[in-house]
């Protein structure tokens, strides 16, 4: 992977904007800086296109376990945790060494999943949006107090009561750190 993948580390050569009632305009995004491990678990977020709840069923459940599950030998990423909300997603992530740039990848599986997924359920396209959400955990308990949290979302939602499982989650591959 070259610097220019993430940036290089150099510092920014951008012009800072000024609003008009003062103070720098903050910039939409953020570029992917080298992190501190050569494969760090990183949490992902998406959400459907205009929050369509779509994706709380058995078929969407399949159809992005098994994506996800082929995952680590097509693209190097081998995805662990995951919970399957009606209008999103959060699933926890680790890279090989030499793995598909996190872009490259999250845009495959997306497009891939988006086909299957409006064929299954016999909708038109787009399925998602085309931003995401991405945090490198920094370690282990980092990493047990998100997935804790995340878990919990069904019941925070309404949708299961404490103490239930939701059908819509699941785990491909034990990330240790």
């Amino acid at each position: 992977m070259n610097k220019s993948d993430h940036g290089g580390g150099a510092p920014s050569h951008r012009r800072t904007f000024v609003r008009p009632e003062g103070g720098p305009a903050p910039f939409r995004h953020l570029a992917h800086v080298p992190s501190f491990r050569d494969n760090p678990i990183v949490f992902f977020t998406t959400c459907t296109y205009q929050r369509r709840k779509i994706l709380a069923s058995s078929r969407c459940k399949k159809i992005l376990h098994d994506i996800w599950q082929r995952s680590a030998d097509h693209d190097g990423w081998w995805v662990g945790n995951y919970i399957i909300m009606p209008d999103h997603v959060h699933f926890f992530a680790r890279p090989e060494i030499g793995a598909r740039r996190i872009t490259d990848w999250v845009e495959m599986w997306k497009s891939v999943s988006s086909r299957r997924i409006a064929a299954a359920l016999s909708i038109k396209p787009p399925i998602w949006q085309p931003e995401y959400f991405d945090r490198y955990l920094r370690s282990g308990e980092n990493y047990a107090e998100k997935w804790h949290y995340v878990e919990q979302n069904a019941v925070r939602a309404g949708l299961v009561e404490p103490g239930e499982v939701w059908p819509y989650r699941g785990t491909i591959n034990d990330l240790m750190f």
